[in-house]
């Protein structure tokens, strides 16, 4: 059995959920607020979730993650195409969305989602450098209706979980969705409709709830 460790308010956390719920992977879920104990950090070596306890070990990173969900599970949906090529393309969409738009959005996370304040230094360089990766983000991504064409596919894992987060960012600090000119808000629309998807947005919201709760008590 698989065990995903993590909250459910964790972009990549839902990411790995949404993989092992379209796959109809059995797993069970372990709540952990990125602590640094000694439990979590033989897992996560940094104290960063998602991690997985699996059969043989555990495991951190949530590409990495997904990439043994596939390799363990070869009789269950794929998430990733046969043909070499197309698998590589769906590799670099994940890549591009992670590493070019919602690293890059994240500055922006502490006065967008949490009442800090970023310095308006940081502002510009960000609101030029999401210009510039939406346009070739444009390039890469189909819509056609999934982010890298007619098949759902890991891309779609990552795609789901990011685009909001960073078109909700970007509206709250640069007063504009970066992502406005793509289809991206029409996507995130239709995925919702998908059972995963509907599953890992309840528990996200139940998972804000418990952790007000928390605060309050404090």
């Amino acid at each position: 059995m698989i065990t995903l460790a993590g909250f459910a308010v964790s972009n990549y956390y839902n990411k790995v959920k949404i993989a092992l719920i379209e796959k109809g992977v059995p797993f069970e879920e372990e709540l952990n607020w990125a602590t640094k104990d000694e439990a979590t950090l033989s897992a996560s070596p940094l104290g960063k979730v998602p991690f997985m306890r699996v059969p043989e070990g555990s495991l951190c990173e949530s590409q990495v993650l997904l990439e043994y969900i596939e390799d363990a599970n070869p009789g269950t949906t794929p998430l990733l195409p046969a043909d070499p090529y197309a698998r590589a393309k769906v590799r670099e969409l994940v890549t591009f969305m992670e590493l070019h738009l919602e690293l890059v959005a994240r500055r922006l996370y502490p006065q967008a989602f949490f009442g800090g304040t970023v310095e308006q230094s940081v502002i510009d360089a960000t609101r030029k450098e999401l210009e510039r990766n939406v346009a070739a983000f444009s390039r890469l991504a189909k819509f056609s209706p999934f982010v890298a064409g007619d098949t759902f596919t890991m891309a779609d894992c990552s795609a789901i979980v990011n685009l909001p987060l960073i078109s909700g960012a970007t509206k709250a600090v640069l007063g504009a969705d970066v992502l406005a000119a793509t289809p991206a808000r029409d996507y995130v629309r239709q995925m919702g409709e998908r059972a995963s998807v509907q599953k890992v947005n309840a528990d996200r919201k139940a998972n804000l709830e418990l952790r007000a709760a928390m605060a309050a008590k404090k």
